[in-house]
């Protein structure tokens, strides 16, 4: 958890607050219509708050996890920013040459070491020099906060909305091949947890899931021949999605290979057993399956599930580490 803020650099004495648990966003099939909504973009990155309280400053995941050290040319300008003591609600992104955001590229600038480019895209503003705002309208909020990026600052940037016209704004970002749009109340406080008054249409199948073993390579393959997915039910059992082996380059075969040696497992986490066969893939055989402890979280693109309840057609998309196992839940759209 972050440290307690260090308030003699703050002139003005009320720090922000050390952390807050972030608002989340309900599934839905379609995005809300109507004046009473905001909409922006669905970036594809961590989520991310940003704690400003005069030098000190830092980056917490949505669980509170002080991630600062890993991000010091974010950290860095986020320092420009013309505030005195601020709490922004963010994501942290890799952007693409087209201007899209991709997890992948986010993962692969990680363990290579170049996070200088990443970006910080605020989307709501919690506290401001000395003042909490979450209980402001969120048009309000991000008023004010807009009015913080009224001078660009390279490397932190405000998320732009239109209010109204949930539909065509979010077809017009499928056109654009991005992974959904998000759609807000503008009259709500901020409120913790999933209420329903944020809400996210997708444009593409991503979904988190948790690894529950994998199988042995097969051919030229190293390392790895698919992950085995699996994820939680309300009453907290562990439920088969399917697998997952396209996406995977070598270099990442390699790594998930020694992040999943330590975590094997004599016997099956899951719940239910898999299904020996299915109507799409080939079959899944027991036998060259290793169960691992169900602890880490991957991001994979998918066409569909099919009626057995299987994903189909898995690409991998990456390893999210800031999602514990035990929060992934198999997301389904509310009308």
């Amino acid at each position: 958890m972050p440290r307690k803020a260090d308030t003699r650099r703050n002139p003005q004495g009320k720090a922000p607050p050390s952390w807050v648990k972030p608002q989340l966003t309900r599934l839905v099939d379609q995005p809300p219509e109507g004046p009473n909504w905001l909409h922006e973009i669905k970036f594809d990155g961590y989520r991310m708050h940003a704690r400003i309280d005069g030098d000190d400053i830092r980056l917490l995941t949505r669980t509170g996890l002080d991630w600062s050290h890993r991000y010091r040319a974010t950290i860095s300008a986020l320092r420009d920013l013309p505030v005195k003591t601020a709490y922004l609600d963010g994501e942290l992104c890799a952007v693409r040459p087209d201007g899209v955001t991709s997890f992948s590229r986010l993962q692969a600038a990680m363990d290579e070491g170049r996070t200088g480019d990443l970006v910080f895209y605020a989307f709501d503003l919690l506290f401001l020099n000395g003042e909490s705002t979450t209980q402001l309208p969120l048009v309000e909020r991000k008023t004010r906060l807009q009015a913080v990026f009224a001078k660009p600052t390279p490397g932190v940037h405000f998320t732009e909305h239109i209010v109204g016209d949930g539909p065509r704004f979010h077809e017009h970002a499928c056109r654009m091949a991005l992974e959904g749009t998000v759609s807000k109340r503008v009259d709500r406080a901020y409120a913790p947890g999933d209420r329903g008054i944020w809400v996210k249409s997708k444009c593409l199948n991503r979904e988190e899931f948790v690894v529950v073993g994998w199988t042995d390579p097969k051919g030229s393959r190293p390392h790895i021949g698919s992950l085995l997915l699996g994820y939680y039910t309300d009453d907290g059992s562990l439920r088969y999605a399917g697998r997952v082996g396209a996406g995977l380059a070598v270099a990442e075969l390699k790594r998930m290979s020694r992040r999943l040696a330590p975590l094997k497992a004599t016997r099956m986490p899951l719940d239910i057993p898999p299904p020996r066969t299915s109507r799409f893939g080939s079959p899944l055989e027991l036998s060259r399956v290793h169960w691992v402890k169900p602890q880490v979280v991957v991001e994979v693109s998918y066409l569909t599930w099919t009626e057995d309840n299987l994903l189909r057609h898995v690409s991998y998309e990456g390893e999210r580490e800031d999602k514990p196992a035990r929060l992934v839940k198999r997301q389904v759209p509310h009308p």
